[in-house]
């Protein structure tokens, strides 16, 4: 695993993120670090790498974009001191401007994210052993639908922040674009953007995989 043993692994992102974590610092007991792909990543890393005791803590908050983010860098992340970083952002900075079209002042445009994303990698990746993007995602399978072609926009923008900055890429709407494959969306998110148990357990296998934990295909 590309983890080493005791390390410590922050996540920051939106509500797909945040699940429920508890506040201000999300880990501890009685499901204080969520019940989204954040807790089923760590008990992944848990049951398969006992002996690594890898610190999983979430910093996810609800309804955040890139803005939100840069607000609180310092508390949430690097005050917090990780070895590893994961981040996942982009959705609401892409639904914001489809379901309240009328605010234009809330909307982050996609050279607002590329900006502001490539400024906090630029000032968090000296520090850090290993960083993860991850790509927002839209649970549409029609890739010309508005809003699924405004979140690849966004999404392309992470993997070529990923390449740059020798990040770990994981392809979120990749995942769910195969499982698309196979169910209609309403069987994995109500929405089209918050993912049921199914979804969440299919984000936190591509991140394990990432990290080099083998998770066999059944």
């Amino acid at each position: 695993m590309k983890l080493a043993p005791n390390s410590k692994l922050v996540f920051i992102g939106d509500s797909i993120t945040d699940c429920g974590r508890a506040r201000p610092v999300g880990e501890g007991l009685f499901e204080a670090i969520g019940k989204g792909y954040v807790g089923l990543v760590d008990g992944l890393l848990g049951a398969a790498c006992p002996a690594h005791r890898i610190r999983v803590v979430n910093m996810g908050c609800s309804g955040n974009t890139v803005r939100d983010l840069k607000a609180r860098w310092q508390t949430d992340v690097l005050d917090l001191k990780p070895d590893w970083l994961a981040i996942l952002i982009g959705i609401n900075d892409v639904w914001r401007q489809f379901d309240l079209p009328r605010h234009p002042e809330i909307h982050v445009g996609v050279e607002e994210y590329e900006r502001t994303l490539r400024e906090l990698v630029g000032r968090t990746r000296p520090v850090l052993k290993g960083l993860v993007l991850m790509t927002p995602f839209f649970i549409e399978p029609n890739p010309g639908e508005p809003m699924r072609a405004r979140m690849d926009q966004y999404g392309a923008v992470v993997k070529r922040l990923s390449a740059e900055s020798g990040a770990l890429c994981v392809d979120v709407q990749a995942v769910f674009d195969e499982l698309l494959a196979h169910c209609h969306p309403a069987a994995l998110a109500w929405d089209r953007v918050h993912p049921n148990v199914i979804g969440h357990m299919a984000i936190a296998r591509a991140f394990v995989q990432a990290v080099g934990v083998r998770v066999a295909a059944v």
